[in-house]
């Protein structure tokens, strides 16, 4: 009993990290309203609480592995909490922002803790893969049920409220964390290495912005320098790596295929649907004129079909096994996006949410089965950074997603954009959708091409997550095992 008390805990921690980086995406318009933010300002909000979590893992999953794993889960708890009221009552985009940081680098605290204590709660496989997909089920259904929830507060409330929600959930991951969850670390974990910590970072963040940077159109000197900077970092912390008697992470890990697959698969499912998730509640607002509760619930089916996921992960895996029932879920979660993609300019939104059933299924199931693969596939006392590698390619994926799908469709929605001689409005079309609805008239020109522009690119973009997808399914399928059941690490 207690060690399905400690998983509501550690689920209800994953759940409220997964619903923080997609429940601000509903409060874009009215943000923008109040704070003014430009449009790259708008795009590191939304960018920079991933991008921290991802900077942040590997050194916080091997800071758990020593200090314990409970122990830096209730700091980080509690730290996430005052990060909340700090953004909840910023009053500019750039406090925000900064907000936001301190957001992730708290929510990095919380991640690897999670799935680490779970992977040593539970020594059964088969109980592991159960309490996995329920984890995976929450991390999945996180992203879909942040719009409806960001929603319903913005119904009522201003946009700061999308915030205060974590506040009552951190408070119970402390309180019950405190008397259930119980305390484990490696020990043989050495000292605490300093260096790797910092080209860790130096190798994800600086590559993160490269590529953001790339995407906006712009390769300069700068971008330049970022791809040496980063490029550098990787070489330099592989080294150390290989060299250290005690590694942050063990690069020997990637030369198993299963590991290496699962990770790369973790990483494309989640890019194809956060970077398309982003888009599509500014979508149902802006080009459906649908209210913000609406609009998220207009996503309900992929939160759903991701939860409906758990009940066919064991079916799947023991007819299929694993590589092939991880290729399937993308190829379905790839056909959702398509019918997603076709389906942007219909006259029936019907069949548009419809379509997001097939995408909530394929990245559910996906991600249970490859989480799994990870965990499965080093033993108990690395679990904290097994986790953590696999977390980082999660946050990677969804911040450069956002950043990469992101700054594409900014580039298609320029391309698409054909503007009326001498109707006025012009600079508000040309940087968003978003300005052009908050400054002009529902029926002047400039709104309409804005409109048409936005629906044509946000299509091109779906598109793309789809191959992306695709392309994931290959990988699935040509490097993790079939294996049937979960895979246990022996010697």
């Amino acid at each position: 009993m207690r060690r399905w008390l400690s998983l509501s805990v550690l689920t209800g921690a994953v759940l409220l990290l997964a619903i923080d980086s997609t429940v601000l995406y509903l409060a874009v318009p009215s943000l923008t309203r109040d704070l003014d933010p430009t449009a790259t300002q708008v795009l590191w909000i939304g960018d920079i609480y991933s991008l921290a979590i991802a900077g942040f893992l590997v050194t916080m999953g091997n800071v758990a592995d020593r200090i314990g794993r409970k122990k830096l889960l209730l700091i980080g708890s509690a730290a996430f909490g005052a990060a909340s009221i700090l953004a909840a009552f910023a009053p500019t985009a750039g406090v925000l922002i900064d907000a936001r940081l301190l957001l992730g680098i708290a929510g990095a605290t919380l991640m690897p803790s999670t799935l680490s204590l779970i992977r040593n709660i539970f020594s059964d496989p088969v109980e592991r893969t159960r309490a996995i997909a329920i984890w995976s089920a929450a991390a999945a259904s996180g992203i879909a049920l942040g719009p409806i929830i960001g929603g319903a507060l913005l119904e009522h409330f201003w946009w700061g409220s999308v915030f205060l929600i974590n506040i009552p959930v951190m408070l119970a991951v402390i309180i019950v964390g405190a008397i259930v969850l119980p305390e484990s670390k490696n020990p043989d974990s050495g000292r605490f290495d300093l260096l790797s910590s910092a080209l860790s970072m130096l190798a994800i963040v600086p590559f993160v912005a490269l590529i953001k940077r790339i995407a906006g159109g712009t390769f300069d000197l700068l971008a330049l320098a970022l791809a040496i900077a980063a490029g550098l970092g990787m070489w330099l912390f592989v080294r150390r790596q290989r060299k250290a008697s005690h590694p942050m992470v063990d690069v020997e890990l990637f030369r198993n295929g299963a590991f290496s697959g699962a990770v790369s698969v973790n990483f494309i499912s989640v890019f194809a649907m956060s970077g398309t998730l982003f888009f599509f509640s500014q979508y149902l607002q802006l080009a459906r004129d649908l209210g913000p509760l609406e609009a998220g619930l207009a996503q309900l089916p992929t939160a759903l079909a991701a939860m409906g996921a758990v009940i066919l992960v064991g079916i799947l895996l023991r007819r299929l096994g694993r590589g092939r029932a991880i290729a399937l879920a993308l190829m379905i979660g790839a056909a959702g996006l398509v019918l997603v993609g076709v389906l942007e300019s219909a006259d029936n939104l019907l069949w548009l949410v419809l379509a997001l059933v097939p995408l909530g299924l394929g990245i559910g199931i996906s991600e249970t089965l490859s989480v799994d693969a990870v965990v499965s596939a080093v033993p108990p006392a690395k679990s904290g950074a097994a986790s953590s590698i696999s977390e980082t390619a999660y946050e990677l994926g969804a911040a450069m997603g956002i950043a990469i799908l992101g700054s594409l469709m900014s580039v298609f929605y320029r391309a698409h954009l054909v503007l009326p001689a001498g109707a006025g409005g012009e600079d508000a079309a040309r940087d968003s959708l978003a300005r052009a609805a908050a400054e002009l008239d529902p029926a002047h020109p400039a709104l309409v091409a804005a409109h048409d522009a936005f629906i044509a690119s946000m299509q091109t973009t779906t598109f793309i997550a789809a191959a992306v997808m695709a392309i994931g399914a290959v990988v699935a399928w040509r490097l993790i095992p079939n294996s049937r059941a979960s895979v246990e690490h022996h010697g």
